[in-house]
């Protein structure tokens, strides 16, 4: 995963807000941008904002948690209980005119909470202890969201995912993935990781073997293109934790889930 902007103070006011349904190609959540000329808001204060909105605790073994009572887990809940109705109704309608639904569903603060990793390291990125942390599959889950990978599949909807982790984090995510319950089409035709070195042909506009320029639009809108077109699904439902992982279509619905601890463009 790149996180271009770490603890960004233009999270903020999109993040807290709630992380609302994310539709129609706009945010919905007041997203903002960082190009500001007045003071920003100051970042000792945005974080115990962040640590407000997540209820942020140590556990018995030093690890920060979110707690399940916090704000943001109701707003985890809210997104969960509009995403199930949908996708109950979206599937039923798909199946009827002989389509094949799928949902598709980013890794990281989409499914796996990287809050211990933000505040251990003072929401700064360093790609050797990502990479550290990644690959000891330890990560809480982000509530609700493997009962919601399972409750697609109990609907007849195939699951994908689409992630910023690279190939070689693949072992690390798939047992972590286990671990937090979301055991569900794991394997690599189904989890699409960057691949950089041999990048996928549907990629070829932007990335060819040992050069990849693709911006993290282009890489999730292409890979859900190729899931739409090559791989004859349609794709009901895409879920991320980033703008840049709903934007560029191939999507009949975009869920923005809530992240206020960095901005990946």
């Amino acid at each position: 995963m790149h996180k271009s902007l770490r603890i960004a103070a233009a999270t903020a006011a999109c993040a807290l807000a709630g992380g609302a349904l994310y539709g129609a190609g706009a945010a919905t959540a007041g997203q903002s941008t960082a190009n500001s000329t007045h003071e920003p808001y100051n970042i000792g204060l945005l974080v115990k904002d962040i640590d407000t909105y997540y209820g942020t605790t140590a556990d018995s073994a030093g690890k920060y948690q979110a707690s399940p009572t916090s704000p943001y887990a109701k707003d985890l809940a809210r997104i969960d209980a509009d995403a199930k109705r949908y996708i109950d109704k979206a599937a039923r309608k798909a199946h009827h005119r002989g389509e094949k639904p799928a949902v598709v569903f980013d890794i990281d603060d989409t499914l796996l909470l990287s809050l211990d990793y933000e505040k251990r390291y003072n929401y700064t990125y360093d790609s050797a202890t990502w990479n550290d942390y990644v690959n000891r599959a330890d990560r809480p889950e982000v509530f609700g969201s493997p009962e919601l990978v399972r409750y697609a599949t109990s609907k007849g909807v195939a699951v994908f995912y689409n992630s910023g982790l690279s190939e070689s984090q693949r072992p690390g995510a798939v047992e972590n993935l286990k671990k937090v319950g979301a055991d569900v089409n794991l394997d690599a035709g189904h989890m699409f990781l960057k691949d950089k070195a041999n990048p996928p042909a549907y990629l070829s506009g932007c990335a060819t073997p040992g050069t990849w320029t693709c911006t993290t639009v282009q890489y999730k809108a292409g890979t859900r293109k190729h899931i739409e077109k090559d791989l004859g699904y349609e794709i009901i439902a895409n879920f991320g934790d980033q703008y840049s992982d709903l934007d560029g279509g191939y999507a009949d619905r975009t869920y923005k889930l809530p992240n206020p601890t960095y901005f990946v463009s």
